[in-house]
């Protein structure tokens, strides 16, 4: 079987690889995680985020739209369709979190 073709920003060819890293950028999850519900404007998406500066809040918009999880509309930033998807897979995982906290983590 023949290696997999890189994918844009891995060595590796690994899709999983290129994901894991885009969302482990510091902000990014917390980015999808408000936008999950609806779009925000980049002030009220800003402001949802608490603390996050404009500049870095640009930049991860900007890889995020590249990358086809989050689109600008007139109501403002929301998740594609694959962002959509994504973030049910992010919700199935912070229900694992959730559980995994709970037993190793008690009181």
């Amino acid at each position: 079987m023949p290696s997999p073709s890189p994918v844009r920003g891995s060595q590796s060819g690994r899709p999983i690889m290129v994901l894991l890293d885009v969302l482990g950028k510091r902000w990014t999850l917390r980015i999808l995680w408000e936008i999950r519900d609806g779009s925000l404007t980049f002030r009220a998406l800003q402001d949802a985020c608490g603390g996050i500066s404009p500049t870095v809040l640009n930049a991860r918009l900007k890889t995020l739209r590249e990358y086809g999880m989050v689109e600008l509309t007139d109501a403002g930033y929301g998740l594609t369709a694959d962002g959509k998807e994504l973030g049910q897979y992010l919700t199935k995982l912070d229900g694992w979190a959730t559980v995994w906290a709970e037993k190793n983590f008690p009181g």
